[in-house]
Formats: structure tokens, sequence, C-alpha cells
């Protein structure tokens, strides 16, 4: 037994080094001991869109009445070609004024004119925005964090550091992620749990869990596969699959045998269940037109949408009852050229969203809007100020959640002042956070189906919040 465990620890720590395998496969390993475990007979998916880079979310959620929009050009509008602030509400191609349910004294908002689509969804409810969500290990003032008088989320500021604190609320090296625990937490609903985290970008930290390891799937949909397996190479040698999984001495050898016999066996499990895209299956996105270029383009983020509703139409030959997705759309660094750059990178995003709402709407005939959720984040957001082009690292964001269990057209969470100085300002316009990740994702995690105690040990800081639940889900 002791040999048996330290087995699987190390293939563990084997897959986390080769981010998950080194086949485009992950190895699901087997529960140690008697981990909490919760069932459910309904199905749900969460999807992850993570855009990478800090999308500006001063450009994406404004805050525009007549005070707010006065500071917002004083600071953002440099009166040249360079400038990267946006037409007004009203002005040609301006910004698109949002209506949330629960009125802010004082407050108007509007989205980016590229997200029609994101809008569409808004007004009709079935969308909802979160202001100024980050990285708190604890509530924190903007005297203490000049102070440095509480505990501060480890290495603000920094790209790969702040992805994996939203991701796993640990800095770069982190192992486990928020959504491979609550994989972890619900595995006995699944028939499969080798397909309960997926990812159509790679290896992403948050799907990893203690037990359930993710399943890496190309954007597209295609599955990758060793062809001739039961074929000799040549005359008088074993099959092919027997060569390419023979064990060698010593656990190296033994481990990368058991990983690609794995692979090769989810490989076939997933090309017989899964559904086509295209004629007879999931539609493909429609073209898109790239706003700066007037362009027709492939969007790479709705074809990894497509892949992920591919997968939850194969569910039940699947076995699965609770599935959480990766999808990346980057990159949102914006230090230049962010006008043009963010727009495109936004008109993506708004596509993709309408296409798969469209989708999810009438999937294999059924309408999964209420149990399909989709939820952005970003590994912060950006400076208020302009540093000539574009704009500088931050901290809080604003996001959205998409779906048709979304308690929608509100913005939930205070939006903050426009301008410097204010109690969330920590520097040049850099957002303290309001919510922490731990809120917005303890908030998804109830609707998704943990229990109170299990969404506690999903998110390690969540006992030092009282707010636990924002609202923005239906019961």
């Amino acid at each position: 037994m002791n040999d048996q465990i330290t087995r699987r620890r190390f293939l563990g720590g084997l897959l986390a080094a080769a981010g998950s395998s080194a086949a485009p496969f992950a190895l699901n390993l087997a529960a140690v001991g008697n981990a909490a475990a919760a069932t459910a007979t309904d199905y749900k998916a969460l999807v992850c869109l993570f855009m990478t880079g800090g999308n500006d979310h001063y450009n994406t959620l404004l805050a525009t009445d007549p005070e707010s929009w006065r500071e917002y050009l004083r600071l953002r509008d440099t009166h040249d070609a360079r400038s990267i602030a946006l037409p007004a509400v009203g002005a040609a191609k301006g910004v698109l004024p949002i209506t949330p349910k629960t009125a802010q004294p004082g407050r108007s908002f509007a989205l980016h004119p590229q997200l029609t689509g994101l809008k569409a969804l808004f007004d009709v409810g079935r969308a909802a925005a979160v202001a100024n969500v980050g990285p708190l290990i604890v509530p924190t003032t903007r005297a203490q964090y000049l102070g440095r008088a509480v505990p501060l989320p480890p290495k603000l500021f920094s790209h790969n550091d702040q992805q994996a604190v939203w991701q796993a609320s640990r800095p770069e090296g982190a192992r486990i992620g928020w959504g491979g625990r609550m994989a972890d937490m619900l595995r006995s609903s699944n028939g499969n749990s080798s397909f309960a985290c997926v990812s159509t970008t790679g290896n992403a930290v948050y799907l990893n869990g203690q037990y359930v390891r993710q399943y890496q799937i190309a954007a597209d949909g295609e599955l990758a596969k060793i062809d001739g397996l039961n074929g000799n190479v040549y005359a008088g040698t074993a099959p092919l699959r027997a060569i390419v999984t023979g064990r060698t001495a010593g656990m190296l050898g033994s481990a990368y045998a058991d990983i690609v016999d794995r692979a090769i066996d989810l490989e076939a499990t997933l090309s017989s269940a899964l559904v086509p895209g295209g004629a007879g299956g999931v539609p493909a996105p429609p073209p898109f037109i790239v706003p700066s270029t007037g362009a027709s383009a492939v969007n790479p983020l709705a074809l990894q949408l497509q892949t992920v509703a591919r997968m939850i139409a194969s569910r039940d030959k699947l076995g699965m009852k609770r599935q959480v997705f990766f999808v990346n759309l980057g990159t949102f660094d914006t230090h230049d050229n962010q006008k043009v750059r963010q727009g495109d990178m936004l008109a993506r995003l708004s596509h993709a969203l309408i296409y798969f709402d469209s989708v999810m709407a009438g999937l294999v005939g059924t309408d999964m809007r209420k149990q399909v959720t989709t939820f952005t984040a970003s590994d912060f957001g950006r400076s208020l100020t302009s540093n000539g082009d574009g704009t500088d690292h931050g901290w809080g964001s604003h996001h959205f959640v998409v779906g048709g269990a979304v308690a929608g057209a509100n913005v939930y969470g205070t939006m903050p002042p426009i301008g410097l100085g204010h109690a969330s300002d920590v520097g040049q316009g850099a957002l303290l956070p309001n919510f922490s990740v731990e809120q917005y994702g303890a908030t998804l995690a109830k609707w998704f189906g943990l229990s109170a105690a299990q969404t506690l040990e999903a998110f390690p800081n969540l006992s030092n919040f009282t707010q636990r639940d924002l609202g923005f889900m239906t019961a």
C-alpha cells in the first residue's frame, strides 16, 4: 500500500511538471482517503473565459454620468491620435448605454462600442457585470494597503503570478486551482471524471485538482492520436501499442507507460462520443469581422467555445453531470496602441459570447442556457491614467457572468469613482478590489452545487470574508 500511494503521488507530480501530460490528455488519479464528495443528478457546466494580459476595465464597463465622464476624459483624452478615450454615448461609434435593474444614484453606465453582443445579452437578462473584483487575502482598505498593515496577495502587478493567484489563490508555481478543487468535490457525480476539467488552450492551473487532472483538447476540437496502434511496426515485432506502452525498469518508465496507455484509452472514448462540429452537430461560428481592418477572420475564442459546446453535447455518452472548462483570449497587455488592440479583442469576446449563447439555446435540440454559466477573469485591471498610447498594470477589474441562470441586467457591487486619490485608488487609478476572487468564485460554486463547507475548502481565503454570495446567480 505504501508503494502504491508513493507511486500515485509521483504520477501526480509528473503530470503537473509536464503540464498535466506529455500527450494532450490527463491522468485522473483515484481518490486517496475519505475525501468528501457531493453527488449531482442534474447537469451544470462552468466556463472560465480568461482574458490574458490584463484587460483594461475602464474602457470595458464605463461610468458615463457627467462627473465621471469629465474625469475620464481629463485623464484619458490626450487630444491627438494617441488618445485612449472612447467616444461618448450617442457619438459615432460611441459607447453603448446599459440600464441596470438596480440603480446606483447619480451614476450611469455603458459598454465598449465593440461589445454589441454582450449588451444584447445584458439587456435580455442573461448577462451581468460584477464591479471591481480582484485577489484579496482579507478585506483591505487603502490605508492598510499603503501601510502594509494586512496580508496582501503575493507579487501584485506581475502577469504570471496574478494569473496563478486568480486561478489558484497562489503565485506562479501553484499546482491546484479552484476549478479543479470544485471538480474534486463533485467527482462522484461523474461517470468518467477524466473529462470533468477540460482546457481548450493548453495547461491551466485553474483546472488541476488533488484527484482530478485536466483533459486538454485542441481549440478546434481535433483529437490527437497515434495511428496504426494495432499494427506491427515491421514484420515479426509486437503491435505498436505494446511498444509505446511497454514498461521499462524504474518508476519513471512505468509512469510514462501509464500516461500513454491512459491517453490512448481516453482518445478512443472521446472519439466515439464527441458530437461533431458543423452539419448534424454543433454549428460553426459565423464570420467574424475585425473592426480595425474590416477583414473577415476566424475568431479563435469562438472556435474554443464550439469545442466546449461539442463536449457538453456529449455529456450523456461520457457520463458527465458536472464539468469545468477553461478557454482563453489574449493578449490584453495594452501598454500601447490600446484603442485599436483592445477594440479588436473585445469584438472577439462579444462575437464569441453571442455565438455560444445561440448554440446553448438549442444544443442538439436542448436549451442548455440555464445549465451553463460563462464568467470572465483576467490577470488584473489597468491604470486609469494614460501612458500616452495605452495603460499600465492595475489590480481590481470589472467582470461579466453570462448564462440563463445569471440574475442578469445588473451591475453587482458599487462602481468606484472615476478619478485619483479616492478610497479605492492605490496609484494612477489602479483599483483596490471591492470583491475578492474568492467571493466571486464562491458565488459560482454555490450555484454549481458545492455546500457551504465545501466552498470554504475550495477557496482558502473565503473564511476571511463575511459576504460569500454576491447574488448574481439565481437559486
